[in-house]
């Protein structure tokens, strides 16, 4: 069989699997042979994107779509999917990150006739361990992995030595309850991909020590990667700010989450060295997510923050052509847009 017959199998056969289930799904295997699908070659586009809560299959511990959720019904949700869908449109990624998803239905929803449109693209999802909220993170991608998504399952105790947070309560273990881990090849290099959706609440004394321990979680993962000459890409909501990088409204970080991701500090201090993607634009476009601080249902200036961040390892950095955050609407309240905005890469495309 021809190789673009098989992928175009793979595409029907995972696209029935997703709609047959009514449960959340998850659909973290590569095909038998990975293609490139983008629509020019003259362009390789990375973007992430917390979509805010991309739910439609009910999810009762969070009452979501429902009262307790953005979406209150299942009818805000599907608009709600437009909404994205409308900015996927614009952004014409080739690789996609997606943070707060429920399932690969969402995923093959976004993709259908009914909102993309886009055959191009193939869902990938590993499902997380976050109960609570149900939410995990997956890509829509025009460019195949070499390996199907996995997760690390390790904990690491927080506080961690010298932490910073806060935090007074006994020691205690976390992992990285959303993320996966794949690999691809680029400019003749293997390159380990991480998506990821660390917790939240930058300022919260316990959170903020959790997250750093998610982080020399992620750090382990890197390190073993970089030992066996792989370049790094990380991406998503972090949850937090980066001290170095500064956002439009220079936001300090109680945590050394940033920097342990970096290489900067944690266990493998100096071991490594990734860099922000925030670094080639203006620090007044550092900004990637709203709080509606003072209550008035309105975005303003002040209350914006960049938490939603790409890091690269040096040799990619040289790669890149272009980095912005997609602005493209407004943030207030009862809007159907995400409450974060995309961060776009542009690469060269001569992988």
């Amino acid at each position: 069989m021809h190789i673009y017959s098989q992928v175009l199998l793979y595409i029907i056969c995972m696209y029935i699997s997703i709609y047959n289930s009514s449960a959340d799904t998850q659909c973290p295997t590569t095909p038998e042979y990975a293609s490139d699908r983008r629509l020019s070659q003259n362009s390789f586009r990375i973007v992430q994107y917390n979509v805010e809560w991309l739910f439609v299959d009910y999810y009762a511990p969070m009452d979501c779509p429902g009262a307790h959720c953005t979406w209150v019904n299942q009818s805000e949700a599907l608009i709600h999917m437009k909404y994205v869908a409308d900015v996927v449109r614009t952004l014409q990624p080739d690789i996609l990150n997606l943070c707060e998803v429920e399932g690969c239905d969402e995923l093959a929803m976004l993709i259908s006739n009914e909102y993309l449109g886009d055959p191009s693209y193939i869902p990938y999802l590993k499902q997380g361990t976050d109960t609570s909220t149900g939410q995990n993170v997956g890509m829509i991608t025009r460019i195949d992995p070499l390996v199907s998504l996995y997760r690390t399952e390790e904990k690491v105790q927080y506080p961690l030595p010298g932490s910073n947070c806060g935090y007074t309560g006994s020691p205690a273990n976390v992992g990285v309850s959303k993320h996966y881990i794949t690999e691809y090849k680029w400019y003749g290099r293997p390159i380990a991909v991480i998506g990821l959706h660390l917790l939240a609440y930058p300022e919260d004394p316990t959170r903020c020590a959790e997250r750093e321990a998610q982080a020399q979680v992620i750090q382990n993962v890197i390190v073993q990667y970089i030992a066996n000459d792989y370049e790094i890409l990380v991406l998503g909501d972090f949850n937090d700010f980066d001290g170095e990088t500064l956002d439009l409204n220079k936001n300090i970080p109680s945590s050394r989450v940033l920097r342990i991701l970096k290489g900067l500090d944690g266990q493998y201090t100096g071991k490594y060295s990734l860099e922000n993607c925030a670094e080639g634009m203006s620090q007044s476009e550092r900004w990637t997510d709203w709080w509606d601080q003072n209550g008035d249902l309105v975005s303003s200036s002040n209350e914006f923050s960049m938490i939603d961040h790409v890091l690269v390892s040096p040799f990619l950095k040289t790669k890149i052509r272009a980095v912005s955050v997609y602005h493209g609407y407004a943030e207030f309240y009862g809007k159907y847009n995400s409450d974060h905005y995309p961060v776009v890469i542009d690469l060269d495309p001569n992988m």
